[in-house]
């Protein structure tokens, strides 16, 4: 069994559109090989529209997600044309999240897969989460499904990204959970000093920890919570950025990279995990590794840049592969819902 699929994701640090076009074979286990793939920085238009979004009024809100899917949908195309791409399968879009609200069952990713769809004439896939949210679940993480079948040589998988989140075996059953904020909050304060990241972690090593700020950020509710479990922007605006009013950008930055490094070192401490793989933007931060190296023993493997980079496309992809032959997607174990489950509505 082979497919060929392209898999879009958007995170919530708004970094740009990962597109991924990636070969899965399946004999007795599945294999994959990434072909192509890009990241498409949004234009200033788009980062403000999404980063406003949450904002909207119904009827806006309605109109940027056709917008939005018919965006995704050119953008799509024109990486077909530019990779001169023949025997795509299907295409897989996570979308962009807006609303995450799991305890009142409902979860919002913009980019309507219908226009994906009109625009490429190619089977698609999206609105992945919805359907684990209204089973229970936190609709979250999502890729350990791939960690279970294209990853499993690693103890566990860490993504960096706008959150951490991890997910390891644990009593033969996979589960997953987001850790802390990680870019989400990074990026802002590196905005307030005119960088789009703090890249390297540089501004943050120049800054100095506020040990007030750092404790109250540690003794937050949500970890001393058990998996699985979510977060959102609406938790980080409500809980996190009201503590960091008190100080410089700099230190901000220093002390929200060392409680980020304190959460993620305790959560291999406290889960026994001996090798873990780590992805997305966060990775490239240098100073928040050591910070995290400092704390644990445990090995961290970065590997080849296409995989930091585009690791959750790829998944996505991979579940749109798996929703196609309807096969089991979502984990249970990783998100808390009632059963494992096939979820994604396909046009």
């Amino acid at each position: 069994m082979e497919f060929q699929a392209i898999g879009l994701m958007s995170g919530t640090s708004l970094d740009g559109l990962d597109i991924c076009f990636a070969r899965f074979k399946k004999d007795r286990s599945w294999t994959f090989e990434i072909l192509c793939a890009e990241t498409i920085p949004y234009s200033q238009h788009w980062d403000i529209k999404l980063r406003n979004a949450v904002f909207l009024k119904a009827e806006e809100l309605l109109a940027l997600n056709s917008e939005y899917g018919f965006y995704l949908g050119n953008k799509v195309k024109e990486f077909i044309g530019r990779n001169a791409l023949g025997n795509v399968d299907l295409i897989a879009s996570h979308g962009h999240t807006v609303f995450h609200q799991p305890q009142k069952k409902f979860t919002l990713q913009i980019g309507d897969g219908r226009a994906i769809h009109i625009i490429n004439e190619i089977p698609v896939i999206y609105d992945f989460r919805s359907a684990d949210v209204l089973r229970g679940g936190n609709g979250a993480p999502l890729v350990p499904i791939g960690d279970e079948l294209l990853f499993s040589e690693f103890d566990a998988c860490l993504n960096l990204g706008g959150f951490s989140n991890i997910s390891f075996k644990e009593n033969g059953r996979r589960i997953a959970f987001d850790i802390c904020p990680v870019n989400i909050v990074l990026n802002d304060f590196a905005k307030k000093l005119g960088h789009d990241f703090d890249e390297n972690g540089a501004l943050a090593k120049s800054g100095m920890v506020n040990e007030n700020i750092l404790a109250e950020l540690n003794t937050l509710s949500f970890y001393g919570e058990n998996p699985p479990k979510s977060l959102g922007i609406e938790w980080v605006n409500a809980n996190v950025f009201p503590l960091l009013k008190e100080d410089t950008p700099q230190n901000i930055l220093a002390t929200f990279t060392e409680h980020a490094a304190e959460q993620i070192a305790e959560t291999f401490n406290k889960n026994k995990i001996r090798k873990v793989l780590f992805t997305g933007g966060g990775t490239y931060n240098s100073w928040l590794l050591e910070r995290i190296k400092s704390k644990t023993n445990a090995e961290t493997v970065i590997p080849d840049a296409r995989i930091i980079d585009f690791k959750e496309a790829l998944i996505f992809a991979f579940m749109g592969v798996l929703r196609f032959n309807n096969e089991i997607n979502i984990l249970s174990s990783a998100t808390g819902s009632t059963a494992d489950h096939c979820a994604g509505i396909l046009i």
